[in-house]
C-alpha cells in the first residue's frame, strides 16, 4: 500500500503497523510525535495501530540550534550542530557548563583518564553538567603515545559509559608537537573497528592517511588543521580540500582553530564539522567565544552551500555598464 509520510510516498506492506513503519525508519526508541491523518497517535498505541492505503503521517521530533535541514550524520546518528568541543581546561564546572551551552554543541569529548566525572564521593561531577541524556559524550584517548594504551583507554570508556561505541582515537608520537602517529593510528584504529567500536579518528592532513583510515572503517575522520591548541588555523587547506574530495564518510577539522574566522573558513571549505577545545576555553571570555565559535560554524556552513564566487584575477563590475552618461 502506499502512505505518505512527511509529504513524501512510502510503501509499505498491507495491514503493517504504525510501529513497523518508525522501525523501518530507524526511530524506534527515539522521542517522535506522531500525528495519522491530523490525529496525535500516542506512542502506546504504535503496536496496535494499523495503517491503511493513502495515509497521511507527520512525524516531527525537537531539535536545538543549526541548520535543521542539513544534518551531521555520524555512526548512523543525526546531530544539528556541527560544532564539537572539548570539556578540558575551564576554570571550573560551571565555566564548562555555561560555554558548552552557548558553543550549541551536541557531542562533547572527555579524557577518560584526565577528565573527574565524579567517580569518588564528594568530587564534582562532570555529567551533572554534561548530562548523556543531553550530549553524546565523546571518550577521548588524549594522552595516548601508543596503540596499546589507546586501545586500552577505549575499553575502558566503553565499560565506564555503559556499552558506549563511539570513541575519538587520538594516538600521538611527539611530545612537543602533539602530531599524530600515524603507524599506530591505524594500528589502533584496525583493532578498536574490529572489536565494534564507531572510531572517529583524529590524524595529520595527508589525504592518503586519511582514505587509509576510512577505508579501515572510521565513521569518521578528523584532520587536524595545525598542532593540537596551537590557535595558528588552517596551515593547509588544499589538502584538507582533497581529503574532502575524496571522503565518503564526514570530514571534521581536529585541532589547531584559534578564532571564529578560522572556524568559518573549515566549513567554507566544506567540512562536516569542527572539533575544538583550546580556542574556546583558552579564551578571556570562553562562554562569548563559544556564542561566536557556533555562529561562525553556521555561517561557514551556509557559505559553502551557497555556493561562493569564482576567484578573478581583474574587476567585474556589479553594477551595468550599458547607458552610462556620455555614451
Amino acid at each position: 500500500m502506499q502512505l505518505t509520510v512527511n509529504g513524501k510516498i512510502r510503501s509499505m506492506h498491507n495491514q503493517a503497523t504504525l510501529s513497523e513503519l518508525i522501525a523501518e525508519l530507524e526511530l524506534t526508541g527515539k522521542r517522535i510525535a506522531v500525528e495519522l491523518n491530523r490525529e496525535i497517535i500516542p506512542q502506546s498505541r504504535f503496536d496496535s495501530q494499523r495503517l491503511q492505503e493513502n495515509d497521511k503521517i507527520e512525524i516531527v521530533h525537537a531539535i536545538g540550534g543549526g541548520q535543521s535541514g542539513d544534518p551531521l550524520v555520524i555512526a548512523g546518528k543525526t546531530y544539528q550542530s556541527r560544532l564539537l568541543v572539548g570539556s578540558g581546561k575551564y576554570r571550573d564546572l560551571q565555566e564548562t557548563k555555561l560555554a558548552t551551552e552557548a558553543s550549541g554543541a551536541e557531542i562533547v569529548t572527555i579524557a577518560i583518564r584526565r577528565s573527574n566525572i565524579g567517580q569518588n564521593p564528594g568530587e564534582p561531577n562532570l555529567l551533572d553538567v554534561l548530562p548523556p541524556e543531553r550530549y553524546t559524550l565523546l571518550p577521548n584517548t588524549a594522552g595516548c603515545y601508543s596503540a596499546e594504551e589507546a586501545v586500552r583507554t577505549c575499553r575502558l570508556a566503553r565499560e565506564l559509559l555503559g556499552g558506549h561505541n563511539l570513541v575519538k582515537l587520538e594516538v600521538l608520537g611527539d611530545v612537543r608537537t602533539l602530531l599524530p602517529d600515524i603507524i599506530a593510528t591505524l594500528e589502533a584504529t584496525r583493532t578498536l573497528v574490529s572489536e565494534g567500536f564507531d572510531v572517529m579518528v583524529y590524524t595529520n592532513d595527508d589525504p592518503i592517511i586519511a582514505k587509509r583510515l576510512e577505508e579501515l572503517g572510521c565513521v569518521a575522520v578528523m584532520p587536524l588543521a595545525a598542532p593540537i591548541g596551537s590557535g595558528l588555523g588552517i596551515r593547509n587547506p588544499y589538502n584538507i580540500l582533497t581529503i574532502l574530495e575524496n571522503a565518503k564518510v564526514p570530514i571534521l577539522v581536529d585541532a589547531g582553530v584559534g578564532t571564529a574566522s578560522d572556524a568559518a573558513i573549515a566549513m567554507e571549505l566544506g567540512c562536516d564539522g569542527v572539533l575544538m577545545n583550546t580556542a574556546i576555553a583558552g579564551a578571556q571570555n570562553p562562554v562569548l567565544m563559544a556564542s561566536a565559535m557556533r555562529k561562525a560554524i553556521e555561517a561557514g556552513r551556509e557559505a559553502f552551500r551557497a555556493g561562493r564566487i569564482p576567484r578573478k584575477r581583474f574587476a567585474s563590475a556589479s553594477s551595468p555598464v550599458d547607458g552610462l552618461i556620455g555614451e
